[in-house]
């Protein structure tokens, strides 16, 4: 990186989900007794089985980490000429990229995943945050956006992000584009277009294959930024183990194309659910679904209940839910709203 739906109205997404030791606390129910859907990680993970001896007693050999990054190439359909670098889950890389530039304007489409914002702040730049839907700040020397976005699925036109990524490079600026959830709607991706200058794309591994714990994550992008990225992490920053898995994983087209499809169908069948409980849907992906409820908090009525979803400081009758993973935890949260 080169120095130089419906409306949700302002929804906080600063807490983050899957902190089931708080709700154990504040609810007073034992963790293992909880339904957490306060994730957009897939339930039903991608099965690793037999993982070998040497994958976690060696540091990580440089073939096993190109073996992960050819996989990797061919999933996202990144272009030979991009750079492809793994590391130890996005969220290192979120707070990795704002220490690449000296000081910028930065504009962060939102409402959205609060860590970009508060990376680039804590590193002493000027961020700016802008609506979904209204016109780009002119001025700004990186740009970022989550697409599909989180929490409420919103996307913009690939080819309006190909646009502003060459904008972004004819100013010597960049375009992040957050990939976190485009497992689930490929067709919105641009990584098929990185490699030219001006576009960081990132790859979350763990929210689709259900392996948020194996923190592994890609940023993709031109061959320059790529080699500052890389050397800011240093060696073996992903371990043996999340290389082999990744790698498995990433080259599973059959896994991958009917999780895609089951995922979709979920999806249908937590809306319905909540369409009967009287929540009018706002938004989301295959992934996970943002409602709202006519009134009282439906954060705290499900809490009380041991289901744990994600909330939104100042908006009690918004709540994000990821999938149940199975049908007692579907019809556990259809009796729960009933």
């Amino acid at each position: 990186m080169a120095a130089g739906g419906g409306s949700v109205g302002n929804l906080e997404t600063q807490v983050h989900g899957g902190n089931l030791d708080e709700a154990s606390r504040t609810y007073g129910i034992p963790r293992d007794q909880w339904l957490d859907l306060s994730t957009g990680i897939n339930p039903v993970a991608y099965p690793v089985t037999g993982v070998e001896a040497h994958h976690w007693q060696r540091l990580p050999e440089a073939g096993d980490l190109e073996d992960l990054i050819s996989a990797a190439r061919a999933c996202y359909g990144a272009p030979d000429s991009a750079a492809l670098v793994p590391a130890p889950g996005t969220q290192s890389l979120i707070q990795l990229l704002p220490r690449l530039r000296t000081e910028s304007r930065v504009a962060v489409a939102g409402p959205t995943y609060t860590e970009h914002a508060h990376c680039w702040r804590l590193a002493g730049h000027s961020v700016e945050e802008f609506d979904h839907g209204s016109d780009w700040p002119a001025d700004a020397d990186v740009t970022i956006v989550v697409q599909p976005n989180n929490p409420d699925g919103a996307t913009y036109p690939p080819a309006e992000l190909r646009a502003r990524a060459r904008e972004a490079a004819a100013r010597g600026g960049h375009l992040v584009v957050d990939e976190a959830f485009a497992d689930v709607v490929p067709e919105f991706s641009v990584a098929g277009e990185t490699g030219a200058e001006g576009l960081v794309v990132l790859r979350s591994f763990g929210k689709f294959f259900g392996l948020a714990g194996l923190r592994l994550g890609f940023a993709l992008t031109d061959g320059p930024t790529g080699d500052q990225i890389r050397q800011s992490l240093g060696p073996w920053s992903v371990a043996g183990p999340a290389l082999e898995i990744g790698r498995r994983a990433l080259s599973d087209v059959t896994w991958i194309n009917e999780t895609r499809r089951r995922l979709a169908a979920d999806a249908g069948r937590l809306d319905s659910i909540m369409e009967k409980a009287g929540l009018d849907r706002l938004g989301g992906t295959p992934l996970y679904g943002l409602y709202r409820a006519a009134g009282g908090d439906i954060h705290v009525h499900l809490a009380q209940q041991g289901i744990w979803t994600r909330a939104f400081p100042g908006r009690p009758g918004v709540i994000r839910l990821g999938l149940p993973g199975d049908n007692q935890a579907f019809q556990r949260l259809a009796d729960a709203l009933a």
